[in-house]
């Protein structure tokens, strides 16, 4: 059986690229037209029949979203500008932990670094690179030459609120990306209930997927029971706790408490780990609102 990648889906219309690199209009064999489909991302097996290609399965995932519908993601670059938006800690912490939640790589970027206060930015990178994660800041006279590396052989999604210098980054990337990337989102976003498509374009020898409003992930698959042994800046502290089944909560003799003392986890991340578990325990702490956090 031949295997491809599921590039973009539009309708019953599959794109896959074969293993050569060419890019192929496939379709679901009738046995999948049923149940769970593949989705952009997926790796499939597919025959060649009648001059046909036919999409036979799918290979198993490493990781999943229901929004955007994508899989097998290697990473997230979280897009927060400093002005206008203006930086949150609290919605960054958030993404960060929903993301390594689903077994993705969360990157942090900072945009507007020219139009801000460099020790500012500093206290930033220094907070979120103590804890164990990448982050790297930009602005309107930089060039890509930082994104080379990190795109390559990877599958990359960028995410961020309205404003943060998403289009700006995809600029940097490539010009052709961003003109391409702004007529989908124009074409698929004229209803509210209109579908969006997402495709994985080819960048410095990896893929890059546009993901029309991707700034929210959903709560509602999160366990609670797991969540804690998936975060970067935990994980050195979690084995320690006396019990196997702590929530880092109220329980005595917690490493991780211990180690927020200590002042090894900032505080603030700490409280957005536990708002979203007692939101995951309780199930209505904040209300209906915060079942996609934003």
């Amino acid at each position: 059986m031949n295997k491809a990648l599921i590039v973009k889906i539009i309708s019953k219309d599959y794109t896959i690229r074969l293993e050569d690199g060419s890019l192929k209009l496939a379709s679901l064999a009738g046995k999948m037209r049923k149940g769970d489909h593949p989705v952009a991302g997926d790796i499939v097996d597919y025959r060649y029949i009648n001059d046909r290609y036919i999409i036979q399965s799918y290979q198993k995932r490493k990781n999943y979203l229901i929004r955007p519908n994508l899989a097998n993601i290697d990473q997230v670059i979280i897009v927060m500008s400093m002005q206008d938006p203006s930086f949150s800690y609290e919605l960054c912490n958030r993404m960060i932990i929903l993301i390594e939640y689903n077994d993705i790589t969360p990157i942090i970027c900072i945009t507007k670094n020219d139009l801000s206060d460099p020790l500012e930015i500093y206290k930033i990178k220094s907070y979120y690179q103590k804890i164990g994660y990448q982050i790297f800041d930009t602005g309107s006279n930089d060039d890509a030459d930082f994104l080379k590396d990190l795109l390559k052989d990877k599958v990359t999604v960028l995410c961020g609120q309205s404003g943060v210098g998403k289009s700006t980054l995809l600029n940097k990337i490539d010009p052709i990306l961003n003109i391409k990337t702004q007529a989908i989102s124009k074409a698929l976003n004229r209803g509210k209930h209109t579908t969006r498509h997402v495709e994985l374009y080819p960048e410095f020898g990896g893929l890059l997927a546009d993901t029309p409003g991707f700034s929210s992930l959903d709560l509602t698959s999160v366990d609670k029971d797991v969540l804690a042994s998936k975060i970067t800046a935990f994980k050195p502290y979690i084995d320690g706790c006396r019990f196997l089944d702590c929530k880092h909560l109220n329980e005595p003799d917690c490493a991780l408490k211990e180690a927020l003392e200590k002042g090894l986890i900032p505080e603030s991340f700490y409280a957005t780990y536990k708002d979203l578990m007692q939101f995951l325990i309780s199930g209505n702490i904040y209300g209906d609102r915060h079942r996609t956090l934003k």
